[in-house]
């Protein structure tokens, strides 16, 4: 009923040369097989793999398809991190990077070059909460011959798989709602082309961003209640956005789920559901996020998402900090901006919460 932790570095071979199905865990291991036939499955794709961290993940999906010279079209509201990789690390290796809006397919054309290898993604967008045309931006991209990669941690595999609609990986941050808890870090890729995972599973083996046994039992183990968490994460979200909707102190509410959302009837074709995440813009001066953050209870000030708790962020000052501030403000993520992944306590709870905090200001 459960998948045994298989705590071990090294295995026996019967003859020098002649390997069984396991050699050494940084190729492979069996509770690490076990997670990356999970994630395969829960994406809809043929392959899984599953890595240390979610920016492992992305690092070896870089590492593993781009040379230098080759270009990427990725969003402009992006994660802190995702970005710091793409600018400060991947950059002084010749590869190029163009940011669009992301919300008209049509951006990711006119961004095109000869060079373009990758298109990479992230919808809804952290911390903005934009959409991006999975359709429409896979025909674009594969009409150019470049792979598209999403990164699908926001919605996770229960409310989104983007493979469906034509994406060639599905990249996530296992941290996050596959495992749950707040008690791991890992990352994961699914995805169905033979010759692209062989390279990424080449790469995965020969970088070894990979996950030990312990952090992989405890992502299967989070899996158990992923649809149950998704159905408490998504009906708490929708209560509280609509909460903020209607609160005098919040001067615009980002959910995908609430009708005033430029792109709430594309959330419903390609989403299952709108999510845990909402992001406001708070009215006041430039110090009042301080005065909410510092009077919550129940919702912890902390950077991550998608756990059992809720979480509450200033992405201009955490997880959006590495970003130059004019690039911040230019995206829309300035000092007014709150981020907050909706846990799954009791949805009254959280509302009078923010309510009391918000009565700080």
């Amino acid at each position: 009923m459960v998948v045994p932790v298989y705590q071990v570095s090294t295995y026996r071979q019967l003859e020098p040369g002649v390997e069984g199905p396991y050699v050494y865990s940084r190729s492979g291991n069996p509770t690490r097989t076990a997670l990356e036939n999970s994630l395969a499955s829960l994406e809809g794709a043929r392959y899984g793999l599953a890595f240390a961290s979610g920016m492992g993940a992305i690092t070896t999906v870089i590492l593993g398809l781009l040379r230098r010279g080759d270009h990427v079209i990725s969003v402009e509201d992006l994660y802190g991190g995702t970005r710091r990789l793409f600018d400060r690390i991947f950059r002084n290796f010749g590869v190029e990077f163009t940011y669009v809006e992301g919300s008209k397919a049509e951006e990711f054309e006119k961004a095109l070059r000869s060079e373009t290898k990758m298109v990479w993604v992230e919808t809804p967008t952290n911390p903005l909460l934009k959409l991006v045309d999975l359709e429409s931006v896979a025909k674009i991209a594969h009409e150019h011959s470049s792979v598209v990669a999403v990164d699908n941690t926001f919605m996770s595999p229960y409310l989104q798989q983007p493979l469906k609609f034509g994406a060639d990986i599905a990249v996530h941050s296992t941290t996050k709602y596959l495992g749950g808890h707040s008690d791991l870090v890992g990352g994961g890729v699914a995805l169905s082309d033979e010759e692209v995972y062989e390279k990424l599973r080449y790469a995965q083996n020969a970088a070894g961003a990979i996950p030990g046994p312990w952090d992989c039992w405890l992502v299967l183990r989070g899996i158990k209640t992923l649809a149950v968490r998704m159905d408490r994460h998504c009906t708490n979200a929708q209560r509280i956005a609509e909460f903020l909707n209607e609160h005098e102190k919040a001067a615009k509410v980002l959910y995908p789920g609430l009708k005033s959302h430029p792109q709430h009837e594309l959330a419903r074709k390609q989403m299952a559901g709108f999510g845990g995440m909402v992001s406001f813009y708070l009215k006041g001066n430039r110090d009042s996020y301080k005065n909410l953050l510092k009077h919550v209870e129940v919702f912890t000030v902390a950077e991550s998402l998608g756990s059992v708790e809720s979480l509450i962020e200033h992405p201009s000052s955490m997880t959006h900090a590495s970003l130059p501030k004019e690039i911040r403000e230019s995206i829309g993520v300035t000092d007014s901006l709150i981020r907050l992944s909706i846990g799954i306590e009791d949805v009254q709870d959280l509302i009078e919460d923010l309510s009391r905090a918000l009565d700080q200001i």
